[in-house]
């Protein structure tokens, strides 16, 4: 299956991948920020986006069809930045294709399984009723009942779309919450991806921990490791400047050892 992307700028490719309940459209400013120097492809999830949407969503799938959307494009070679789900497809398809792969950075996701924590969030979205609502406004003070963050109800409002007579959400409700479990674990492989890979930490985030170093030293053994200061899970929005300095410093580097 071919994913949505869009495309600016030019040079050397780099694919972003957003996270749950995104588009493309979250990492619109680290797109902007880095066009200048690469070419960014920005990929909608399965389920997500302008992407289609399919009953079954698991990593081998995810990656065949991140293989299939890169040879649409006849991208052989390709540095990829992934954040949360999208930073786990991101390590996948480098464990399945390193060779594909020129460079690796992932934000706040480890290669690990997660417990459950999005309840709120999918009773919220499952309370908002479609056919009833004439506005945002009132989709958000349905989300309220269940999602007291304003922040996290303003984000996922971005995929609430008109259409025709009604509304409905961009993103895949029903696949998404019948996948969550499958989305949370862990794939296994036997391979490792010893190309340069760069974790980018929020500092006040609980997605990378040090218990997870062996785990990300066992399948990528030259990974490294960068924290930003006063951000969390959602540390290239709370602090785009910062995490683009570091994105763009790691690649320059790589550049240069080349």
């Amino acid at each position: 299956m071919i994913l949505h992307t869009h495309s600016t700028g030019s040079g050397e490719p780099l694919v972003l991948i957003h996270g749950l309940f995104g588009s493309y459209e979250n990492l619109a400013s680290i797109a902007r920020a880095l066009s200048d120097q690469w070419q960014i492809i920005s990929i909608d999830l399965p389920n997500h986006g302008q992407s289609p949407h399919q009953d079954q969503m698991d990593y081998p799938g995810m990656v065949a069809d991140l293989a299939e959307t890169l040879d649409s494009l006849q991208l052989t070679k390709v540095a990829i930045l992934g954040h949360s789900l999208g930073g786990k497809l991101a390590m996948a398809f480098a464990l399945t294709y390193p060779q594909r792969v020129t460079e690796l950075i992932v934000a706040d996701i480890a290669p690990v399984s997660y417990p459950r924590s999005h309840q709120s969030v999918f009773a919220g979205l499952n309370a908002v009723d479609l056919a009833n609502i004439s506005s945002r406004a009132d989709a958000d003070k349905q989300l309220a009942e269940h999602i007291t963050e304003p922040g996290v109800r303003q984000f996922l409002l971005k995929s609430l779309q008109k259409s025709g007579d009604g509304f409905n959400w961009r993103f895949n409700l029903s696949a998404l919450e019948h996948c969550y479990d499958t989305l949370l674990s862990a794939t296994e492989f036997d391979s490792k991806y010893s190309g340069p890979v760069l974790f980018i930490k929020g500092a006040e985030s609980d997605y990378i921990l040090p218990q997870h170093r062996p785990q990300i030293l066992r399948y990528f053994p030259a990974a490294e490791a960068k924290i930003i200061n006063g951000t969390g899970h959602w540390l290239h929005a709370e602090k785009p400047v910062a995490f683009t300095k570091l994105v763009r410093d790691f690649l320059l580097s790589q550049h240069t050892k080349k």
